[in-house]
């Protein structure tokens, strides 16, 4: 495994690949020792740029283990543009299945590619800061600033 660290506006953040993919982007895990590749350069190099508002997606290769249920909502994830975000019931009804909000919450708290794959864009229905394993603070900062990097002036709910 590599693992490769960027000083962030919003704390410390980890990447971790393996020799073809990026399998982890975070804030908790600590790292006794850096030991870069190319993959993991190439994350930093990508959300340096997303935190000077340069980028707001990315292309470097991911995967991240988990079921066909979970991988079906972290793509719908990748669905949502910066500075829109929607509620657990809009995605819901995206994804067909409206009668699953908690399994997609649920899905959506088992992420472990942060920023990459947007959860932090999923709020509450009633366009509250809701369930991001990186604190509520933090969740708050990315929305903010994706509205700003994208000129859309909404950091918070569109119906």
């Amino acid at each position: 495994m590599f693992c490769s660290s960027l000083d962030s506006p919003i704390g410390k953040i980890f990447v971790k690949a393996n020799e073809s993919a990026v399998c982890y982007i975070g804030f908790a895990e600590e790292i006794s020792e850096e030991n870069s590749n190319e993959l993991t350069e190439m994350a930093i190099s990508q959300l340096s740029e997303y935190f000077a508002s340069k980028r707001t997606e990315f292309d470097f290769p991911f995967e991240q283990p988990g079921t066909d249920f979970q991988q079906n909502v972290w793509k719908a994830l990748l669905s949502i543009p910066a500075g829109k975000p929607i509620s657990y019931a809009a995605l819901s009804k995206k994804m067909h299945h409206p009668l699953a909000i908690r399994a997609i919450a649920a899905a959506n708290g088992k992420n472990n590619l942060m920023i990459l794959i947007p959860c932090h864009r999923v709020i509450g229905s009633n366009g509250d800061l809701v369930g991001y394993a990186g604190g509520l603070w933090r969740k708050k900062w990315l929305l903010n600033h994706e509205a700003m990097t994208t000129q859309s002036g909404q950091s918070f709910l569109i119906l």
